[in-house]
């Protein structure tokens, strides 16, 4: 059973999923529609990370930005999902989390891309979390390095507060500097996993 971060004291945790991104790499696809809608297993990604998430918190947020419209429409009817809407330009991993700091209002945040296939829940990420440091969940690694394959990573509101409302990554402005401070913590996942990026990793995650 999934360790839960909800329950009493849920509202000391949100969750946020990234998806905001342009999807270039994954033309022609995303040429259609955005990343975030494209489906694996006929459910679109964004609601795959959206129902990752559902167990552990009770309140949600979506970063958009490219496909601005067709986001919109597909979670109109979602009222447990807070929308950030970013204009004029993207603000990329921890901007987006800078730009929802009054929505996270002091609470911590696990955050998910959702441009990622991964069918386990998220008991490693969640389980016997200190809630005093930055947590990452890395694909096939004990240790952060430029372009690790991240699951899910969970961050304080310490962690958040300093972030901005303008592009930069999560990388440089959060996970490094905790890193260097020894204030991250990194739990290894083994299991399955795909970057929907590109055409043939989209096509391994449907065949998967």
């Amino acid at each position: 059973m999934t360790d839960s971060l909800a329950g009493p004291g849920s509202d000391e945790v949100v969750g946020v999923v990234l998806a905001a991104g342009a999807g270039t790499r994954l033309r022609p696809l995303t040429s259609e529609r955005p990343k975030a809608l494209c489906p694996v297993g006929d459910v679109p990604l964004v609601d795959l990370a959206l129902g990752r998430l559902s167990p552990l918190v009770e309140e949600v947020a979506v970063n958009v930005h490219h496909g601005r419209a067709a986001m919109e429409e597909h979670l109109a009817d979602r009222l447990d999902v807070h929308l950030s809407l970013e204009e004029p330009v993207a603000l990329g991993t921890a901007g987006a989390v800078g730009r929802l700091r009054p929505w996270i209002a002091g609470r911590a945040v696990a955050v998910l891309n959702a441009d990622a296939w991964c069918p386990d829940p998220l008991d490693a990420l969640v389980a016997g979390w200190d809630r005093e440091r930055v947590r990452l969940l890395l694909v096939g690694a004990d240790r952060l390095v430029p372009h690790a394959l991240v699951v899910g990573c969970l961050l304080p509101w310490e962690a958040v507060e300093p972030l901005r409302a303008e592009p930069s990554g999560l990388f440089e402005r959060c996970w490094q500097p905790w890193a260097a401070a020894g204030r991250l913590e990194v739990v290894r996942h083994d299991g399955a996993f795909i970057d929907c990026g590109t055409p043939a990793d989209y096509l391994a995650a449907n065949l998967a």
